[in-house]
Formats: structure tokens, C-alpha cells, sequence
């Protein structure tokens, strides 16, 4: 099995931040709205070198989608920065009609997203929004693992004509994809091969599905591990052509396991290769409050969680 190094853990938002950076340099068309999170989004380097092209819109989310989208008008790429609750679950009117429904290029990215977002509890620690955004038509749906790979998805969005939600996180998690690894829309990674079963996993808890991998090595059991950053559009390809070899799925997102990630493969296996499948995941509940690690381990979203489910899924199988 190919071993992934962390290479000096960070937070994702600042991989945002460094992508929007150069996107900025790169790109005379690329525009920053945020509403009044400068310092949490890191959009302090974006507003700093280039003041003409970012507006601070305040505490008005639906405002700055509706600016956003009559900005396209113009050619602008519009980049919106804010909390994931604020990005979705408070604008989500704005979106449908103004962004989604008029097929308009905005980037809506969306920080502290999930349990990870720890401290300030329930109300902020959206956990439905992959599940309210990839139910809109034409919307792009992106969730990612590390600070390389949400950089290098933040500026490959830039290039790509249409709608986007970009998710990351609030917490300093491990740093493990290479910086050069490509970032293309669409394609899932397989981090490792295996022959048992698949595990596919999204955001954070692609680094413990990898922690998971190893250890259930040691104990015989080979398993295939997908990062899946694009849940829309989903690659099918890569999902049926593991479950081919292992004949079973363990899916793991840390969001509810309604709408998630692992409802759409669902989906995908039970209309092509009906196999086992479990999920790791939020059961229907809402957060709390507490550090990211007390979250994590209380909802069941980590390495020994993917290893008990891998175990359960194993003896599902014929």
C-alpha cells in the first residue's frame, strides 16, 4: 500500500486562501466577496493586493449572493466567502433563483464546515449542505481533504464555467496530497489499492480512512481507498470499477449520512452493482458543542469507526 506522508499539517481554509492568492495574480477577472469573515476565509492577501477587486459586503450572506450573481453579467468570476451555514442553509433561496437556476459563474466557498467546526456548536456546525447544494441542477460540489488539495481546487474552479460549492474546514488537520497532484473536477483518487473491500471517503475524513487502511493491512484485510473531492458530478467510474474487486463499500463524509456522500453512491450501486455497503457518517442528529477531536470522536467519524465498519460490511458479504 502507498504510504501518504503528512508533510506538516495545516488548515484547509488557508489552502483557500493561498489559491484565491494567485488567483488573484493570475486572473484580472477574479473577484472576492465576504461577508465580514475576512480572517477566517484568510482573505486578508486577496483584499490586501488587489483592494479593487474585493468587497466586504457585512453581516448580509444573501446580499453578497445577489451581487455576486449580477457580477457574472459583466464577465467576473466572484469567489463568496463565509461559514458553510451562512454559505447554504441561510442564502439557500439566493442561490437556487439567482445562481443555480440563471446558470450563473459564482464560486460559492464555504468554510468551517461539518462537526470540525467545534466550539460554537449546533447552530453553526452544518451538517446538510453537501445534500442541500448537490440537489440543485448544474451546481459542481467539491469537498476537500488537505491545504494542497483545497488550493488546488480553488484555483482549478476558476476554469471551470458554471456554478460551484467548494467546502473545507475551520481545524489544522494533516497535509498529505503532493502539491503537484492535479486537481481535476471530476475524478476520484485512488490513494490506495486493494482487494477486500473499498473505502471511500471525502473532506476530512480522507487522512483517517487512510489511518484505517493501515491498520486493518496489519490485520489481513486488504482495502482500496478513494478520495472522493467531487461528489457532483460523481465519479462512477472509478466507484464500480473498486467494487468490481471487493464487492463491498464503506462510505465516510463527516456529514449526515442523509444527503451526504454516501447516499449518492448508494444510488450509484444499487442502479449498477448492488453490494454491501456501510456508512460512517452523522445519523440524523444535530452537533454540539466541544473541540473538533471530542466531535469527531463522539459522532463516530474517525479511523477505529471506518475499522468497525469495514469489519461489519466484511461479514455482509457472499
Amino acid at each position: 500500500m502507498k504510504k501518504y506522508i503528512n508533510t506538516g499539517s495545516k488548515d484547509t481554509r488557508s489552502g483557500f486562501g493561498a489559491g484565491l492568492t494567485e488567483l488573484g495574480q493570475k486572473n484580472e477577472n477574479v473577484v472576492a466577496l465576504c461577508a465580514d469573515l475576512i480572517g477566517s476565509l484568510k482573505m486578508d492577501d486577496f483584499k490586501k493586493n488587489h483592494p479593487d477587486r474585493f468587497f466586504q459586503v457585512g453581516i448580509a450572506e444573501a446580499n453578497m449572493i445577489g451581487l455576486a450573481a449580477g457580477m457574472t453579467i459583466g464577465g467576473k468570476i466572484p469567489f463568496t466567502g463565509t461559514f458553510a451555514n451562512f454559505s447554504t442553509g441561510r442564502v439557500y433561496d439566493q442561490i437556487r433563483q439567482s445562481v443555480a437556476y440563471s446558470e450563473k459563474n459564482v464560486k460559492i466557498c464555504a468554510s468551517h464546515a461539518g462537526l470540525t467546526l467545534g466550539e460554537d456548536g449546533a447552530t453553526h456546525q452544518i451538517l446538510e449542505d453537501i445534500g442541500l447544494m448537490k440537489m440543485l441542477p448544474g451546481m459542481t460540489v467539491i469537498n476537500t481533504c488537505d491545504y494542497n488539495q483545497t488550493k488546488a481546487a480553488t484555483i482549478a474552479i476558476a476554469e471551470h464555467n458554471g456554478p460551484v460549492y467548494l467546502r473545507f474546514g475551520r481545524p489544522v488537520v494533516p497535509n498529505f496530497i503532493p502539491e503537484d497532484m492535479p486537481f481535476e473536477i471530476g475524478k476520484a483518487l485512488v490513494l490506495s489499492e486493494g482487494t477486500d473491500v473499498t473505502i471511500v471517503a471525502t473532506g476530512h475524513l480522507v487522512w483517517e480512512a487512510l489511518i484505517a487502511a493501515e491498520a486493518l493491512e496489519q490485520k489481513g484485510i486488504s482495502a482500496e481507498v478513494i478520495n472522493i473531492h467531487t461528489i457532483k458530478p460523481l465519479d462512477e467510474a472509478a466507484i464500480l470499477s473498486s467494487v468490481a474487486k471487493t464487492g463491498c463499500m464503506v462510505t465516510a463524509e463527516e456529514h449526515n449520512f442523509l444527503g451526504g456522500l454516501g447516499e449518492s453512491i448508494a444510488r450509484v450501486l444499487s442502479l449498477n452493482n448492488p453490494v454491501p455497503q456501510e456508512f460512517v457518517a452523522v445519523n440524523d442528529t444535530f452537533g454540539e458543542s466541544g473541540t473538533p477531536e471530542e466531535l469527531m470522536e463522539k459522532y463516530e467519524l474517525n479511523a477505529d469507526s471506518i475499522i468497525k465498519k469495514v469489519t461489519k460490511v466484511l461479514g455482509r458479504k457472499k
